[in-house]
């Protein structure tokens, strides 16, 4: 790059465009877009997931319902660095918390089938998606990340 040239319109490849977006406070927007469409995408899976267990347990229903929140507070962080500080981190929390939760919840169940965990092979094939519930912390996850970052003036 050239001595003179601007920083924010030289074209830039790969993980430098990536870092110079998190230094310019680019990345926030997007990481709360992410967020939003994680959201949607993970609560529509689990609910059919779910729903093939009958609901089973009434906990089954609360990433579902997180599912449409995290979506609301990731689009409100796209739109206002305010719903950036305050309703992003609250959502992206209660759904990170949920898929720790969920996790806790898989495991015993694993664990309350034929065997338990000495049949560990079978009952994690055979029962609940014992790591699935992690893929709904990451969702939290980017979304409390979404909210640290500074945003773009």
């Amino acid at each position: 790059m050239a001595a003179n040239a601007d920083p924010l319109t030289t074209p830039l490849l790969g993980i430098d465009r990536l870092v110079r977006n998190v230094r310019h406070g680019r990345f926030e927007r997007t990481l709360s877009a992410l967020t939003a469409a994680g959201a949607v995408v993970t609560a529509a899976e689990i609910y059919f997931e779910h729903d093939k267990a009958s609901f089973g347990n009434p906990w089954m229903w609360s990433p579902v319902a997180l599912g449409p929140i995290g979506a609301a507070a990731g689009i409100a962080g796209v739109a206002s660095d305010r719903a950036a500080k305050t309703a992003l981190p609250i959502a992206s929390a209660a759904i990170l918390a949920n898929g720790l939760q969920g996790t806790y919840l898989h495991a015993r169940a694993v664990a309350q089938k034929p065997g338990g965990w000495r049949n560990w092979r079978y009952n994690v094939e055979m029962g609940p998606p014992l790591l699935a519930p992690l893929l709904v912390t990451l969702v939290g996850g980017m979304g409390l990340v979404a909210s640290v970052l500074r945003r773009e003036k």
